[in-house]
């Protein structure tokens, strides 16, 4: 079990990350960051390596276009050890911008999503040194209309409603 005061030195660290992310301040963002960096969006492969190749994901693809306005982050737990922290939140918005870390290349389709996320953020000190973010991208694809989920074991927005609820029944199998 973390103490209280690593919870709150990984939450300060944390927090000031994501602060610098949502004003879109790029500069501010990566003085948050440790000295050789690195950041995965795993479903897109999108991210960068060192100072340069996260500085330049964040110029050209994160930064301006992290989510639309829309934007809740519903956190449902946090965890935390010396040198990270994981996140698992839900992410709902509605696609009216683009996302290119997320959906590149994909035009806004209007069509709001629910997503789940787990975010495992690495911590050097007092900077964050990486984050490895992962969802499942076929539930969003369905909730955009980029995927047909027919015969295919994807859920779309019910993974979100599943864990809001787990007493909510298999969307697969009625067993009883």
């Amino acid at each position: 079990m973390s103490s209280p005061s690593l919870r709150a030195k990984l939450d300060a660290i944390f927090n000031a990350h994501m602060d610098a992310e949502l004003a879109g301040d790029l500069d501010q963002t990566l003085a948050t960051m440790a000295p050789n960096p690195h950041l995965v969006n795993v479903p897109t492969m999108v991210g960068g390596q060192g100072p340069q190749g996260v500085r330049t994901f964040y110029a050209n693809r994160l930064i301006g276009q992290f989510f639309p306005p829309d934007v809740t982050f519903e956190t449902l737990s946090r965890t935390y050890s010396e040198e990270r922290l994981i996140d698992e939140i839900i992410i709902s918005f509605t696609h009216t911008s683009k996302i290119d870390w997320m959906l590149p290349g994909v035009e806004p389709t209007g069509k709001r999503v629910e997503a789940v996320f787990v975010v495992i953020v690495g911590i050097e000190g007092e900077k964050v040194s990486y984050e490895h973010i992962l969802w499942d991208q076929a539930s969003v694809l369905v909730q955009i209309g980029l995927l047909d989920p027919t015969g295919l074991p994807v859920a779309g927005a019910g993974a979100a409603a599943k864990l809001r609820n787990p007493a909510l029944p298999d969307p697969f199998f009625n067993e009883s």
